[in-house]
C-alpha cells in the first residue's frame, strides 16, 4: 500500500500503449488486491478512452506526456513497440515515474545504457518486463538448479516462435521479439557469454525472419538457441547437467517441467500460473518500490544491459 495524506491507498499504475500486451497487463492488475490501474496513455484520445472504458481506468490521456505528467501515478508499464521503448522510458523517468518496460528493454545496448543512467540519476526503480523470470515454475527451476539436482549445468537448448508480422519500422524481427526470451533464459543460467556465433535468414522485409545462435561462456557452457516468426516450433527449453536434464515445456510461459536424473524414475513438476502471469512481475515492481529498491534482484539492470549487448553481438554476426 502507498500512503497519501497518511491514508493508505492502492499502488497506482499507468499503462503507456493500448495493444495486446497492455491488455494483458490490465487484466493482470485486476487480480492484485493492492494494485489499481489508474491511467492509460495513447497517441490517440479515442483509443485511450476506449481502453479506459473496457478496463475501468479512471484517467485516459491522448498523449504519452500527459500520462507521464500525472503526479498520482506511481509506476508506468511501457507496452509500446520496440522502437519506442527508450524514448518512452526516458519520458516517464524524467517525470519521476518508476518504470516497467516491456522486453526487449530497448533496441540496442547504447539505448539501454542511456535509460539505466537516467533511472539511476533520478533514483527511480526500473525493470525490464521479462515476465518469464517470475513465473512459479521458473522460480522453482532456479531453486532446483541451485540445489544441484542435475549436477553441473553444461548446456541449454531453447527455441522460440510464433507466426507473426515483421516490421523493421518499429524494430520487429525474430531476435528482438522472440529470441530475447531465449537469450534472457541463457543469461539466467550462465551469465554473460564470451563467444557468439549466429546466422539469420531474412526475406523481403529485410529483417531476421528466423535465426539460430550459439552462445559460449567462460566456464565452457553452451546455449544453442533459435527464433522464428515464420514457423511453429515446440518452444521448449532443455537444460542438461552432468547428472541429468530438465525440460521446461513452453519455457516462456512455463507451467510444467520434466526431470530426468541418472538412476531415477523421470519426474514431472507442474506449477500453474495464477491469472495470465503478468501479475507476478507487477507484484515484483510494487514490492521493490515499497521497499525502496531501485532494481530487482531477479533481473538487474546490469543483466538487462548485458542481454542487449549479447543481442548486439548476435546481430554483428549477420
Amino acid at each position: 500500500m502507498r500512503k497519501q495524506n497518511n491514508v493508505a491507498r492502492k499502488f497506482r499504475w499507468g499503462i503507456l500503449g493500448t495493444g495486446g500486451m497492455a491488455k494483458n497487463f490490465a487484466e493482470a492488475l485486476a487480480i492484485i488486491p493492492d494494485a489499481e490501474l489508474f491511467a492509460v496513455g495513447s497517441r490517440n484520445c479515442n483509443t485511450a478512452e476506449e481502453f479506459a472504458k473496457i478496463y475501468n481506468v479512471p484517467r485516459a490521456y491522448g498523449t504519452y506526456k500527459d500520462l507521464a505528467e500525472d503526479d498520482s501515478v506511481d509506476a508506468v508499464y511501457i507496452s509500446t513497440p520496440n522502437k519506442y521503448h527508450k524514448d518512452n522510458s526516458l519520458l516517464c523517468l524524467e517525470f519521476q515515474k518508476h518504470v516497467l518496460c516491456e522486453k526487449p528493454f530497448t533496441t540496442n545496448a547504447y539505448e539501454a545504457e542511456e535509460v539505466i543512467i537516467c533511472a539511476r540519476k533520478n533514483k527511480l526503480f526500473l525493470m525490464e518486463a521479462m515476465w518469464t523470470r517470475f513465473l512459479p515454475a521458473i522460480v522453482k527451476l532456479r531453486q532446483l538448479l541451485t540445489d544441484g539436482v542435475i549436477g553441473e549445468v553444461r548446456m541449454l537448448f531453447a527455441d522460440m516462435s510464433y507466426k507473426g508480422d515483421l516490421n523493421p519500422e518499429i524494430g520487429r524481427g525474430s531476435l528482438l521479439d522472440l529470441g530475447v526470451y531465449a537469450v534472457s533464459f541463457a543469461s539466467m543460467l550462465f551469465g554473460t557469454p564470451d563467444r557468439v556465433c549466429s546466422m539469420a535468414s531474412s526475406g523481403t522485409t529485410g529483417v531476421d525472419e528466423q535465426a539460430g545462435y550459439i552462445l559460449g561462456y567462460p566456464g565452457d557452457q553452451l546455449a544453442v538457441l533459435s527464433s522464428t516468426l515464420r514457423l511453429t516450433t515446440p518452444k521448449n527449453a532443455t537444460i542438461v547437467g552432468t547428472e541429468g536434464s530438465i525440460q521446461v515445456e513452453h519455457f516462456w510461459s512455463a507451467t510444467k517441467m520434466f526431470i530426468e536424473i541418472k538412476g531415477r524414475e523421470p519426474k514431472v513438476i507442474e506449477l500453474p500460473i495464477e491469472g495470465n502471469g503478468y501479475n507476478y512481475q507487477a507484484q515484483e515492481v510494487m514490492k521493490c518500490v515499497i521497499e525502496g529498491k531501485l532494481e530487482s534482484d531477479v533481473i538487474s539492470l546490469d543483466e538487462s544491459l548485458s542481454i542487449m549487448q549479447t543481442i548486439d553481438k548476435i546481430r554483428e554476426n549477420w
